[in-house]
């Protein structure tokens, strides 16, 4: 499901990422980046060459073309200038791309507490058609109660205080409303079955969230599989494991590995495929969707 190539010499208007109201600013300055280093490529022009034309070095330049910093309207425009992109309607797209790649995001309100690595989580998932995930420890943030996310968040976090806890949990709730949008991605989560062994919370948060799973079993984007203990494959994966795949040409997959204390993204070909063969064996290995839910049920009657 990795975005389809576009013929030699042919790429898409950027039009189409600045009418998407799920392209934020966080994917778009990786397509604006992309796009800017394909062009000084095709050009055969250094990044020494074009960080001279920039005022800076070729470092810049690179943290420019992989979208890890904002762009400045006059940057924009000497480099656009210097790979020779002359039309004036071609010129304002780039423009306006800037722009609106430097806008802070919804999360934004939330920086008080959000981790800098888990801000580029966000704004990717923001943009993703399909989510693949698997989880050992926790449920997926996107599929959790506020009183679920509450425990687990107070786990993380033992000595901070109520309000940072409810700040945090805050922020995982506005994430889940990717969620309800019309054009909403794909979830499709495969959850080990110690997850939900774990009584988080007591009986009353258990309940509560294998009732909410049921439910969001049921819509027609998401799709939950259960790894039971006996499932060999799992051993493959050992961490928990999100896959992001994109529509668009210009954002590449890319695969997200949370730590502790920090977070790791992969997006080199080898590496994609190699997590997705195992998120494929995974999936083959657990039990099929239309178990889960009889599955959950059964949790459900065993609480009482």
């Amino acid at each position: 499901m990795s975005a389809m190539p576009q013929p030699d010499g042919e790429q898409p208007s950027l039009r189409r990422y600045l009418d998407q109201p799920r392209i934020g600013p966080t994917a778009l300055r990786i397509v604006l980046g992309a796009r800017l280093r394909r062009l000084r490529q095709e050009r055969g022009i250094s990044r020494v060459d074009a960080g001279r034309a920039i005022r800076a070095s070729d470092a810049k330049i690179t943290r420019l073309e992989r979208g890890q910093v904002g762009f400045k309207q006059r940057d924009v425009t000497d480099l656009l200038t210097l790979y020779k992109v002359l039309g004036e309607d071609e010129r304002a797209e780039y423009a306006e791309m800037a722009r609106q790649a430097s806008l802070p995001g919804w999360w934004h309100q939330y920086n008080d507490v959000l981790e800098d690595w888990f801000e580029l989580h966000i704004g990717l998932e923001e943009a993703a058609s399909l989510i693949r995930t698997y989880e050992v420890q926790f449920l997926p943030g996107l599929l959790q109660t506020p009183d679920y996310a509450r425990v687990v968040t107070r786990l993380g976090y033992p000595d901070a205080p109520d309000a940072k806890i409810e700040r945090l949990v805050g922020l995982r709730l506005e994430r889940q409303k990717l969620l309800d949008l019309p054009e909403a991605p794909t979830l499709w989560a495969v959850l080990d079955e110690a997850v939900l062994r774990r009584p988080f919370g007591g009986t009353e948060v258990v309940r509560a969230q294998l009732t909410h799973l049921i439910e969001m079993a049921g819509r027609p984007n998401i799709t939950l599989q259960i790894a039971p203990f006996s499932v060999g494959a799992v051993a493959a994966a050992g961490t928990p494991v999100t896959i992001l795949r994109f529509a668009e040409p210009d954002l590449p997959d890319k695969v997200y590995l949370e730590q502790l204390t920090g977070a790791i993204y992969l997006d080199k070909r080898e590496e994609i495929d190699q997590y997705s063969l195992i998120m494929d064996r995974l999936s083959a290995e657990a039990n099929p969707p239309q178990d889960t839910v009889p599955y959950l049920r059964s949790l459900l009657a065993d609480l009482g």
